[in-house]
């Protein structure tokens, strides 16, 4: 990590922070999944984090008042922000606060009138605008969120970013100063995904094949990501590794064509959507995988679903984008493919089911993700950067 030695300040620091949504109830979304994160580990930092989202009620009830629901996910856009704009408005008149902490450009655009006081920092998680044009979305569309950005980020004291790669973004497309930008890591809950299952006990708890060679992919099924790529490498991986099982866990707009590409493939045997997995049962399904796959196409600031594969043991090849190749080329650069390219994919996991290319092992892995990505040391950055601006 970049910067000074992590010191717990004694001091507590009272912040508000805008988020999308609850991570227990909408799992599988890199912002969210920070968000819940730095709320669940800032007490190691003495930061006292009160916030909002959307979705129901159990937000108070998971988070003790802390973090309220604003609106429901499915509610119109209009009533969710004016309903944004009132809640944190109500907030800020019963409570005092240092400085506001903004995750979503959207739901922080409703409430730029009422914070100016406040210093913000920005926790920059993707181009929101260009990641729904890869996703298909309208022109029109594109040209409200980037606005939406513009405005937000105009607004921001600091930025905080999980890769360089976001970095130079920031400053490419947005037009920030890189003074004004601090890379803080993502993480992941260390001693819940290392579960201390052998891969033998993981296949007999999830019921899979247990002489196989099974990679399994968590994503968001949607475009970017590259899994259509990752099903065609593997049609071309059978046909030499006919043993071979890839599971692809995750839920998205994209679930049904890809479950057509793999009958029309004819792949049932070899390759499974599992769909929604709850949070409880990812730890063992990266511990029963003899390898973790992130095939992305465009835009990946960081994956912290390679932080996670790699603190259950489990080795992660991943494509060269964004933040992904920061996280693991220091571990390995074995674990970065060549390009985002079918072929690419192919000829690295077909070197690596043939011993032909070292990965590392299980400790090693383990060892690489506590001594780097562990959530309290990402919380006590944070503060560091949140001091910062606060002594602007």
């Amino acid at each position: 990590m970049e910067g000074a030695t992590l010191v717990k300040s004694n001091t507590s620091l009272n912040i508000y922070q805008t988020g999308m949504s609850w991570f227990p109830e909408q799992p599988g979304n890199g912002l969210d999944r920070v968000y819940y994160a730095l709320y669940e580990n800032f007490a190691h930092a003495n930061v006292i984090a009160h916030g909002s989202v959307a979705g129901t009620n159990q937000v108070a009830v998971d988070s003790s008042g802390e973090i309220q629901a604003f609106a429901s996910d499915m509610a119109p856009l209009t009533t969710r922000m004016m309903k944004q704009r009132a809640l944190v408005k109500s907030a800020l008149e019963e409570n005092s606060y240092d400085l506001i902490a903004s995750h979503f450009a959207l739901y922080t655009y409703p409430i730029l009138g009422i914070v100016k006081k406040y210093p913000m920092v920005v926790h920059f998680h993707g181009p929101w605008a260009d990641e729904g044009v890869v996703e298909g979305s309208s022109e029109t569309a594109y040209k409200l969120k980037k606005y939406i950005e513009r405005r937000v980020y105009a607004k921001a004291d600091m930025f905080i970013v999980l890769s360089n790669a976001f970095r130079q973004l920031l400053v490419t497309d947005f037009g920030i100063p890189e003074s004004k930008i601090r890379i803080v890591p993502g993480g992941a809950d260390l001693d819940r995904f290392d579960c201390g299952l052998s891969q033998v006990e993981a296949r007999r708890q999830l019921g899979w094949e247990e002489d196989h060679t099974i990679i399994v992919s968590v994503r968001r099924i949607a475009r970017r990501m590259g899994i259509e790529n990752l099903i065609d490498a593997v049609r071309h991986l059978v046909k030499s590794n006919p043993n071979i099982r890839l599971k692809i866990a995750g839920k998205g707009p994209l679930e049904e064509e890809f479950q057509l590409r793999i009958v029309q493939l004819g792949l049932q045997q070899h390759v499974e959507m599992l769909g929604y997995v709850s949070e409880d049962d990812l730890p063992a399904i990266y511990a029963a995988a003899d390898l973790s796959v992130v095939p992305t196409i465009k835009l990946e600031g960081f994956g912290l679903i390679t932080v996670e594969s790699l603190a259950s043991g489990t080795p992660c090849l991943v494509t060269p984008v964004g933040g992904l190749p920061e996280v693991v080329g220091p571990l390995s650069g074995s674990l970065v493919t060549d390009d985002t390219s079918v072929q690419s994919l192919q000829n690295s996991l077909e070197g690596i089911l043939a011993g032909q290319i070292d990965i590392p092992d299980a400790e090693t892995c383990r060892k690489y993700a506590r001594d780097n990505y562990d959530w309290k040391a990402v919380a006590l950055k944070t503060r560091e950067v949140y001091d910062e601006v606060l002594a602007l």
